[in-house]
This record gives C-alpha cells, sequence and structure tokens, in this order.
C-alpha cells in the first residue's frame, strides 16, 4: 500500500512539473523570428486560419491594391484581425509560435514581394520591449490571393497555458 501511494505522489508531482514548464524559444537573439520553438505538453493550442487583409475603402475596386493599401499596411490590417481573434480566445500575439506568411509580388515593385514592408509592419507585433516573444515563421511569395488587390494572407498557431 505504501509503495501505491508513494508512487501515486510521484505521477502526480511529474504531472505538475510537466504544466511548470515554459515555451521555449531558439535562434538568434538579433533575428526577428525564432529558429525553433519547443511547447511542452499540457498546452492549448489555437489554430488561426489565413486571414486577409481589410479593404481600407469597402467601396473600393478589389482588383487593385490601393483598397487594400501597400503590402506594410495590409500586415498591419492583418495581425491585428490575428490579434483580434486571439484575443477571443483568451490568446495574444505573444502566445504565437508558427506563422506563414504568404505575400503576392507587389506591381508597384516589379512583381516582387515587399518583404520589408511586411517586416516593418510584422516588428510592431513580435519582438518589441512590450512583446518580446518572436515565432518560427515562413514566408512566400505567391501568385495570388482571393481578391485581386490583396498582397498579405497570414496564418498563426498559438500555444497557451491552459485555463
Amino acid at each position: 500500500m505504501k509503495r501505491l501511494i508513494l508512487a501515486a505522489a510521484l505521477a502526480s508531482l511529474a504531472g505538475t512539473a510537466a504544466h511548470a514548464q515554459e515555451i521555449v524559444r531558439g535562434g538568434a537573439p538579433t533575428s526577428p523570428i525564432a529558429s525553433v520553438v519547443t511547447v511542452p505538453a499540457g498546452y492549448d493550442t489555437i489554430y488561426v486560419s489565413g486571414m486577409t487583409p481589410p479593404p481600407l475603402d469597402p467601396k473600393g475596386d478589389p482588383a487593385l491594391p490601393a483598397t487594400f493599401g501597400d503590402t506594410k499596411t495590409q500586415t498591419m490590417g492583418v495581425l491585428t484581425r490575428i490579434q483580434e481573434a486571439l484575443k477571443s480566445q483568451g490568446a495574444t500575439m505573444g502566445d504565437v509560435v508558427m506563422m506563414r506568411v504568404l505575400l503576392v509580388g507587389d506591381p508597384a515593385k516589379g512583381g516582387k514581394m515587399d518583404f520589408m514592408g511586411m517586416m516593418e509592419a510584422y516588428k510592431t507585433f513580435f519582438g518589441t520591449a512590450e512583446q518580446p516573444n518572436k515565432p518560427s515563421r515562413i514566408t512566400s511569395q505567391i501568385t495570388s490571393l482571393v481578391q485581386p488587390g490583396m498582397l498579405v494572407e497570414i496564418e498563426v498557431q498559438a500555444a497557451r497555458k491552459p485555463k
């Protein structure tokens, strides 16, 4: 009986230790992204579908990038929408562990993706003094999105301690 009680106590402590672990983000401190993120067992996972930018002018022509703005403006809009989606689930941008960024080539940049414009907006949400966490990330150029004037779509996965 003593062995059974001891085993139960040890199992309880092991479970507590697993929940006490934190998410670990690795990589160069100067990098804007984490090269690796480890989420311990017991965390809740939140999947946010790909978000596209809101129009700056709801009456504008969706075929024109001006309706949605440049890449930086669109990225700000998309990340704000993601922030709102996470908030609806009790999470924050600091809980984001993985991000996939899809950029359409900007006609104003000769059809090349505006990586720097995306990064300017990204850096206002991640790796700041207020929110130092950075996700792992992939950024790819694609040929088009749902509306011709859209240049940005982003999806994320977040992880947080259960409530």
